[in-house]
């Protein structure tokens, strides 16, 4: 008995280019906030008991919504959300004949709509008042965060060797998974380790999809002409 495969049409280039444009933009975008609002607002971090040595992740990055130019770092986490999303539907199309590529990108996008949630106010770790509805929130989208940006990057890496245009960048993506995992259940000074990583590896595949999307024909792993078979 023949065996059907599913398939699923190629990407729209135009698109793909868009959504590795919102994948260069957003990492920049948000270490770019979270330099120049640490500087601008060091003191005040400081006051919420944040250290950068001994206490990293005290209030640190979220407190930096809660000082004088804490609407910088809300609109941050919504725009660089709303570009997460952008750029994983990008890599969902990009990865069309893999349902484990297409999966990793569907949890982006869900990581996407965890950052737009980060904008709900911190409570302050040391503060008197009780625990705010806007506070619950943000500490639940964290939480989200990781539950769904680290096995993303996982499936993305088993996505990835699929196609000999992507292989190459599977065993990166595997490494920075094993920096973010412990990373969010960990905290201190590896947080840091685990934002760089998070950037460069979102610099680097925007890049790739970007150098994809310019070509003049979309590459798929099957046959020239023929529609890609959708694998594992």
């Amino acid at each position: 008995m023949a065996r059907h495969h599913t398939t699923c049409p190629q990407p729209n280039l135009r698109m793909l280019r868009y959504a590795a444009l919102a994948g260069i933009i957003g990492p920049l975008l948000l270490g770019g906030a979270l330099v120049i609002l640490t500087v601008a607002q060091y003191n005040f971090l400081r006051s919420l008991g944040w250290r950068p040595l001994a206490a990293p992740t005290t209030d640190w990055p979220s407190g930096l919504a809660l000082g004088a130019y804490g609407d910088w770092m809300t609109g941050t986490f919504i725009i660089c959300g709303l570009l997460l999303i952008a750029f994983a539907e990008g890599l969902r199309r990009a990865l069309y004949f893999t349902r484990a590529g297409r999966f990793g990108a569907l949890l982006l996008v869900f990581a996407g709509g965890a950052m737009i949630a980060l904008s709900a106010p911190t409570d302050p770790t040391f503060g008197a008042g009780p625990p705010t509805v806007y506070g619950r929130i943000h500490d639940l989208a964290f939480v989200v965060l990781g539950l769904t940006f680290w096995p993303a990057l996982l499936m993305l890496a088993w996505g990835f060797r699929h196609h000999p245009q992507w292989s190459a960048y599977a065993p990166f993506t595997v490494l920075v998974s094993a920096l973010v995992g412990p990373a969010f259940l960990l905290k201190g000074l590896i947080f840091y380790g685990l934002l760089l990583g998070v950037i460069v590896w979102c610099e680097v595949i925007a890049l790739h999809l970007w150098r994809c999307a310019q070509a003049s024909s979309w590459s798929p792993p099957g046959e020239s002409g023929k529609s890609a078979r959708v694998v594992g």
